[in-house]
């Protein structure tokens, strides 16, 4: 299996476990949206907690350059170790939501 095809398939895991997960409290559907052709990989929340209204991303990953690139994470899991304990090196990894001048120093891939 090539490098690509990697990296998708544990992306992919990755968000359908997040998505399969039930939140603690609320009627709120966790589902994921997934485009292979595009790779983008996002987990997503619709419902409702009390009278508030959830609607949203709450993790989103693309693979842009054949390397993994953490758009958002809204969840309080460690979404990159995630990544590497599924065999991507955190220089193919981007932790997008810093500021590109930050990157070299985050250990991880600068994009």
């Amino acid at each position: 299996m090539d490098k690509l095809t990697r990296y998708r398939e544990a992306v992919r895991r990755l968000v359908e476990e997040y998505a399969h997960q039930k939140p603690s409290s609320g009627e709120v559907d966790s589902y994921a949206m997934i485009d292979p052709e595009r790779d983008h990989y996002v987990a997503m929340q619709t419902g409702w907690v009390n009278r508030h209204r959830v609607h949203g991303a709450f993790l989103h990953l693309d693979i842009i350059n054949d390397k993994v690139w953490i758009q958002f994470n809204g969840t309080d899991q460690p979404i990159a170790d995630e990544l590497v304990a599924a065999g991507i090196p955190k220089s193919d990894i981007v932790l997008a939501e810093k500021p590109a001048d930050l990157r070299p120093f985050t250990g991880y891939g600068v994009g």
